[in-house]
């Protein structure tokens, strides 16, 4: 496939970096990332893995814009107030870029439905509110072997993740957060979140998208990114697997019936294009390994189990995304 005129205009400032190239510009025309939640999270990613020029986005939300989301979800307008999310945010991509295809859903992900929305998906990106559905999605990605890319945000903290937890030596989401789908949560209702850490963290998480798509820099997948906005501070931990967890601890293999080989790892990975990595980063020494997340509120995301041998157990908060 050949760049039309426009599109070479369009995507110049892309095209001019070494790492990503025509080539790499090919490859997000013709990649397919599923977004899920289209609010403070999923609103500022979409923009910009729209004006990417991913090829097709999938939304998956079934709220509507209510007029306290324009407080940080810009992509959508006091026009759109009482319209479904996936529907506006359709119009804005479409308004924003005309090579990317929107796929709404107004349905909500669940057990029986996951894999079946989520199977043919490069990169999956979730921004959604509640816990249960992020077990879901985390288990349905490991499943089926799609990176994701999972961030939250409450209060003027912001917390960003890439999981491959079929990989050796790699958590799934599950590690990081237990199993206790019936944990109390907190909502961005409930404490509150600066709207521009919404921004910051949605435009992490679609950079984290392009970069499992066009490979990049260094590897982030098995570290935590935080963002402490009222420091103004960036800190990342490393995650190290669960070895008892029940989705990911069983013995790692690519499946090769439906895989793209990776001569850089030595075996087959699903996602096309081929989006691995060589790490090249060093984990964190084990006494910040342990440490708590933060100590604000309880939310989507907590850590359940020992980090290393010599910590004790410690349960770290991770906010919302609404």
């Amino acid at each position: 496939m050949a760049l039309s005129d426009d599109q070479l205009d369009r995507y110049a400032r892309h095209i001019i970096l070494r790492e990503i190239g025509g080539e790499g510009q090919k490859r997000l025309l013709g990649a397919h990332v599923t977004v899920i939640g289209a609010g403070g999270i999923g609103s500022p990613a979409i923009q910009y893995l729209a004006g990417a020029g991913i090829g097709t986005l999938r939304l998956i939300d079934d709220d509507r814009v209510d007029l306290s989301n324009l407080q940080r979800q810009t992509l959508f307008g006091t026009g759109d107030i009482g319209t479904p999310k996936a529907e506006a945010a359709m119009r804005a991509v479409a308004r924003l870029n005309p090579d990317v295809k929107v796929v709404p859903i107004l349905q909500r992900l669940d057990a029986g439905n996951a894999e079946a929305m989520l199977h043919d998906s490069h990169v999956i990106l979730d921004g959604c509110d509640n816990f249960a559905t992020r077990l879901i999605v985390g288990d349905a990605a490991t499943r089926l072997r799609i990176p994701l890319v999972s961030a939250a945000v409450g209060q003027f903290e912001g917390q960003l993740a890439v999981f491959r937890g079929w990989e050796a030596g790699q958590p799934c989401y599950r590690c990081l957060v237990g199993d206790d789908p019936a944990r109390a949560e907190a909502s961005c209702a409930d404490q509150g979140v600066l709207g521009a850490l919404t921004g910051v963290m949605g435009s992490l998480a679609a950079m984290e998208a392009i970069r499992a798509l066009v490979p990049f820099g260094e590897d982030s997948a098995g570290r935590l990114l935080i963002a402490d906005l009222l420091a103004l501070r960036f800190r990342t931990l490393a995650l190290p697997p669960d070895p008892a967890c029940p989705i990911c601890a069983a013995p790692r293999h690519a499946d090769p019936s439906s895989a793209a080989s990776c001569p850089r790892r030595g075996y087959s990975c699903k996602w096309r294009p081929c989006a691995c990595f060589v790490p090249r980063f060093t984990r964190r020494a084990t006494r910040s390994i342990g440490t708590p997340v933060s100590r604000r509120s309880p939310s989507c995301w907590t850590r359940r189990w020992p980090m290393t041998s010599r910590s004790s157990p410690v349960k770290a908060a991770l906010p919302c995304a609404r």
